[in-house]
């Protein structure tokens, strides 16, 4: 009897107190989430950009803030997965490599709409357009919502070059040139040229 009393974290304890049970399991999770966690920061396969990878310009970096900011994330992966039928449709799966340079990366499960990853020169910059502006007209049973204001809304590239600033603290490498000319380069230019340009740079390195 003695013996089973003496330890505060008998099974009994640990099941009998919700406290101490819930504290146990966050420190089981979060030692197991670092082991699987932390050998990635360590490995090329995930920190080493894949071949001819480079940094987004600055229309198209001005796009992808745009593609966040309208929540496309929300029902369009990046991530294609490694199995066939994935592969079949979209084209080779997916690499950590092709994401170095992005902050945050794109990846997801979710997908009421296709994968994007390989959206690049699938389609002409004439079909993306219509495709925004009223998604219905190319394809009928789309729910997708249509973004019209993108045509008229001008980039405000005030901001751009802090943005790859900032990104450069973390690894992507912007040059001096890049940042100090990244309000010129999306002078005048529109919100949906900047989504297209975005659109239409991904998924080009591997085949």
């Amino acid at each position: 009897m003695s013996n089973t009393k003496s330890s505060g974290f008998s099974h009994t304890a640990i099941e009998t107190n919700n406290g101490l049970m819930i504290v146990l399991m966050l420190i089981v999770l979060s030692i197991g989430g670092l082991l699987e966690i932390v050998p990635l920061f360590f490995q090329k396969s995930t920190t080493q950009p894949v071949a001819g990878l480079k940094p987004y310009p600055a229309l198209e970096l001005a796009g992808r803030d745009i593609y966040q900011r309208e929540g496309c994330y929300n029902c369009h992966s990046q991530m294609i997965r490694p199995f066939r039928a994935e592969t079949l449709r979209y084209g080779h799966y997916s690499l950590a490599g092709e994401f170095v340079y992005d902050h945050p990366f794109q990846w997801g499960s979710k997908r009421t709409g296709p994968d994007l990853h390989r959206i690049g020169g699938k389609y002409s910059d004439q079909w993306q357009i219509t495709h925004l502006l009223n998604p219905r007209d190319l394809v009928p049973e789309s729910i997708m919502p249509a973004y019209p204001w993108l045509a008229t809304a001008t980039v405000n590239g005030a901001k751009l070059g802090a943005h790859m600033k900032g990104l450069r603290t973390v690894g992507v490498p912007y040059t001096d040139a890049d940042i100090a000319g990244a309000a010129e380069a999306v002078e005048g230019k529109t919100e949906m040229e900047a989504m297209v340009a975005y659109l239409q740079g991904l998924g080009h390195l591997v085949k």
